[in-house]
């Protein structure tokens, strides 16, 4: 058999890559981080709202344990939608594939928009809270098809900067619903509302563009059987018009694993090969959302008033909050290529364990010492861009590297899944958690450092490899026979048929997926 030297091709990222990411993103992640940030802004606004709606109807105030559950149904239940909508995603995605999955989510985004927008001028207190579930259902969907669908449509060497858009975009959105919810802009009685139209834009500007970009190649081929699709996807994405290496690879993968349809997720539950890559992503994803972060928003705005800050000057000091994170996410998507997903995520967890220990110490000298305060604050930032180095994306690009074609759906469901109970768990434990004051965060410590150890002790680095390759890194721990290295991308490389019907040798090159 003919052999050619193997060579490693590294290709421009291509302008339809960066749309696809961009777009992608800006209609999903973005929509769900604008809406972790815009109800704090109009929160007072909201509630009087709430109040004159009832003494209309019924002709007196609403009691105050009426007005706090009112309150706190409209805040929880967007965590709930989430979890529908993580629920559903392996059964939508099954019939729409990735592309038409993140296109129909924007009607849920356009429809949540109208009811929020619209509910004061209706007299309707419940058309918010309706359009604050549906508006979790497209974040839960959101945060589950848009990483697998930039997961497939990237080459390996580029596929965790390409998946941190994910993160990125959270991010921006946190920080744009900040910015907006300013008094000057839109966090005023008068304006409130528009804050929530403000969610049709990135879901209209990616109905725009996302319709003329292609499906994953992945999807078209393991699971339409449509090749000629996936060629035309691959050379859009990688800018080249011979892309059979990256057909083989993906048929190699076709016929490496056991079964072509996407497992459901009792099969997957069943299935050792994949027992310690589910448990990494569960607690992965459990660590996202137990290791602190949503009980930084609590106390940042106390720690700012010790430090003697007016109060009308603290939205504008919190929007350094938004600031940081943004730019750590963007710092993470430049370097994740370099330094691998694993260091980052133990690098991530165990600042934040090292800032959370440090901002105990400092909220407990607080009232003693007058400087203390801005020493908390700069702990909180500490805490937030450690989150945002690595914790705060990774899980997302790790769901859709550690499972082969037929898992993936299904693996995205338990990890979607496990991120909205945990995020619930976290409201329903905080209150309790509050009352051990300045020494709550290590609760946190404690969580941190344990997801560092059990990372460090289990997962493989991911860069640059196969999804073929990466469920082998887990064959020994999963006690899995080996089979030789690239058997499977042997038999799809070294022998094909040509126009005749014979079989020849053809040359083997790297793949760049």
């Amino acid at each position: 058999m003919e052999r050619l030297t193997r060579k490693k091709h590294i290709y421009p990222v291509t302008a339809c890559l960066l749309s696809a990411a961009f777009f992608g993103a800006l209609g999903s992640s973005f929509i769900y981080g604008y809406n972790l940030s815009v109800v704090n802004a109009p929160a007072l606004y909201i509630k009087a709202f709430y109040n004159k709606t009832w003494i209309e109807r019924y002709g007196e105030p609403i009691a105050a344990e009426t007005a706090t559950l009112l309150w706190s149904i409209t805040v929880s239940i967007f965590a709930i939608g989430g979890l529908l909508g993580a629920l559903s995603v392996s059964s939508i995605i099954r019939v729409l594939g990735r592309k038409g999955t993140l296109l129909l989510n924007n009607s849920f985004a356009i429809i949540a928009a109208l009811l929020l927008s619209l509910g004061e001028k209706a007299k309707s207190f419940e058309m918010l809270i309706i359009g604050r579930f549906i508006i979790g259902v497209d974040s839960g969907i959101a945060l589950s098809v848009l990483p697998m669908y930039l997961g497939e449509i990237t080459p390996r060497h580029i596929r965790g900067s390409i998946g941190q858009f994910n993160s990125i975009l959270i991010c921006l959105g946190v920080f744009t619903g900040q910015v907006l919810g300013l008094p000057e802009l839109l966090g005023q009685e008068s304006r409130w509302n528009y804050l929530f139209s403000f969610l049709a834009l990135p879901a209209t500007l990616q109905l725009c563009v996302l319709p003329f970009l292609p499906e994953s190649p992945r999807y078209l081929l393991m699971e339409r059987r449509n090749e000629a699709g996936a060629e035309r996807a691959f050379q859009r994405f990688l800018g080249k018009k011979d892309v059979s290496q990256e057909l083989e690879e993906v048929h190699a993968e076709a016929r490496a694993q056991d079964n072509l349809h996407s497992a459901s997720v009792l099969q997957l539950l069943k299935t050792p090969a994949v027992r310690w890559q589910l448990i990494t992503i569960i607690i992965t994803m459990a660590c996202y959302q137990l290791c602190g972060l949503n009980a930084i928003w609590y106390y940042t705005n106390g720690i700012l008033r010790e430090a003697g800050f007016a109060e009308n000057i603290l939205p504008y000091i919190t929007l350094s909050t938004g600031a940081i994170e943004t730019l750590a996410a963007i710092i993470s998507g430049l370097v994740i290529e370099r330094i691998g997903r694993k260091p980052l995520l133990i690098f991530g967890f165990s600042a934040m364990a090292v800032f959370f220990s440090l901002l105990t110490v400092f909220l407990n000298f607080q009232d003693s010492v007058s400087w203390m305060p801005y020493l908390s604050y700069i702990c909180i930032l500490a805490v937030i861009a450690s989150f945002c180095s690595g914790p705060g994306g990774i899980p997302f690009v790790l769901t859709g590297e550690l499972f082969e074609q037929s898992y993936r759906p299904a693996a995205f469901m338990i990890a979607g899944t496990v991120n909205w109970l945990s995020n619930f768990a976290v409201g329903l434990l905080f209150p309790f958690i509050q009352k051990l004051q300045s020494f709550a965060f290590l609760v946190f410590v404690v969580v941190c450092i344990l997801g560092s150890i059990y990372l460090y002790l289990v997962l493989p680095e991911t860069k640059n490899k196969t999804f073929i390759d990466i469920s082998q890194s887990f064959s020994k721990i999963n006690k899995i026979p080996v089979s030789s290295p690239g058997h499977e991308m042997e038999l799809v490389l070294s022998i094909k048929p040509d126009m005749n019907g014979k079989v020849k040798h053809v040359a083997k090159m790297e793949s760049s997926f």
